[in-house]
């Protein structure tokens, strides 16, 4: 996602910011109101200051997010009602009806639901408390932090892997099994067909 950054100085509330994502991982969300809830007082809201939400703002002059979800999620579900957004685009001058088309050309909206399937935009939650549990993109979230892929600028990029590894894992297996499917989910992301995604550094043939 590229772009000028101008940060907006004033607080918005949580609830007021709109998703440009249908769903995150909870286990990611989870892990994160255990670290925030931790810290104390004054570091909760440092981290709060030095987190900012990147959105872009629509023609209705409403803040869409376009990263950091689980983050804002994560925050909602503590308690905290207010956060620092960061503009990254301004397409208020964009006509309503061009607004969506917009954002998908530029890479800042992905309407997947949990089962992978391309949605309408009108689908798209109104708030982030009602983003929905995609347990293989909780998958995609625990392997790129044991190391499976490296995190990668490109947008939506665990998302991918998400749905890479929905073609390879039973949902049976990520509910009842979650480490065994983590295993599984680390030898498929070192083998060649998953060169194709962003951050892979599986083992490279010989020259």
């Amino acid at each position: 996602m590229s772009g000028p950054r101008e940060p907006r100085v004033h607080p918005v509330k949580i609830l007021d910011l709109r998703p440009t994502q249908m769903t995150v991982g909870m286990i990611e969300v989870k892990d994160k109101i255990k670290r925030f809830e931790e810290m104390k007082k004054s570091d909760q809201e440092t981290a709060i200051g030095k987190h900012m939400i990147p959105v872009v703002v629509g023609p209705d002059h409403r803040f869409y997010v376009v990263d950091h979800h689980h983050l804002a999620r994560a925050l909602h579900e503590a308690k905290v009602k207010d956060v620092l957004v960061t503009v990254i685009g301004d397409l208020r001058m964009v006509e309503r009806d061009a607004f969506w088309g917009v954002m998908d050309n530029k890479r800042w909206v992905y309407p997947y639901d949990a089962k992978g399937e391309r949605r309408h935009f009108k689908d798209l939650p109104k708030s982030v408390k009602d983003l929905k549990d995609d347990p293989y993109r909780s998958l995609a979230g625990e392997l790129r932090r044991e190391g499976g892929f490296a995190k990668d600028t490109t947008p939506f990029s665990e998302f991918l892997w998400a749905d890479f590894l929905r073609r390879k894992i039973s949902r049976k297996t990520i509910d009842g099994h979650f480490l065994r499917a983590l295993e599984k989910a680390k030898e498929l992301a070192k083998g060649a067909d998953a060169i194709y995604l962003p951050g892979w550094c599986g083992p490279h043939a010989d020259d």
